[in-house]
């Protein structure tokens, strides 16, 4: 890998986490992984969203925030480089869509409090699905919390990812398209994906169609 840093995001069940761990096994590399499963807003969410957006929102801030501070400054002795499977500004993206405007001005602030103390991502790469793929990754992983996920809230939360990449400054953005990939199965189209990554790119976003 060229890059000490590299962070993978997309929407739900677009193949994050497992992506992530492939590279950082193949590559010697230190996995930061995100622990939502512990998050004990996140089944009350989903059942009742106005409710506990707020409460989700903010914790999920504090836990990636307590995590990255901690993983990212230590480089472990025996790792290449460091890989995580989401990426803090996650939690701007998705507050925006949950919380009222109230809400979300008091999260901004707090968040641009701890994002100015993280070190950037060297490359972040955004894994772009569509909805009935990331609909049957859902179904697949079985996730009884995340039965209730409608295609309104997938779409919306894609949007808005694409929106806040485009306000982005100082970075290098790799929007991949694999919706016709299956990494996990096949590979080489896995190596499609490492070849993409292992690239130089210029600032800013760099769109790339992934094709088996």
């Amino acid at each position: 890998m060229i890059y000490n840093f590299i962070a993978i995001e997309g929407n739900i069940g677009a193949g994050k986490t497992t992506l992530a761990e492939m590279i950082a096994q193949q590559y010697n590399g230190k996995l930061i992984l995100e622990q939502f499963e512990d998050n004990p807003f996140l089944a009350k969410f989903y059942d009742n969203p106005d409710r506990y957006a707020f409460p989700l929102e903010l914790s999920f801030l504090a836990e990636r925030y307590q995590q990255l501070s901690k993983e990212l400054p230590s480089q472990e002795l025996f790792s290449d480089f460091t890989i995580s499977d989401y990426f803090l500004n996650k939690s701007v993206i998705f507050a925006r869509k949950t919380l009222t405007e109230d809400e979300y001005q008091l999260f901004f602030k707090l968040f641009n409090i701890m994002n100015a103390n993280l070190p950037k991502p060297d490359l972040l790469v955004h894994l772009y699905v569509n909805t009935n793929r990331l609909q049957q990754n859902i179904k697949k992983r079985g996730r009884d919390y995340e039965r209730k996920i409608q295609d309104q809230y997938l779409e919306n939360i894609q949007s808005s990812y694409f929106e806040y990449l485009k306000q982005q400054k100082g970075l290098k953005i790799l929007l991949l398209d694999i919706n016709h990939l299956d990494f996990v199965e096949n590979p080489q189209h896995y190596n499609l994906i490492i070849d993409a990554i292992n690239q130089q790119y210029p600032i800013g976003i760099t769109a790339v169609t992934l094709n088996g």
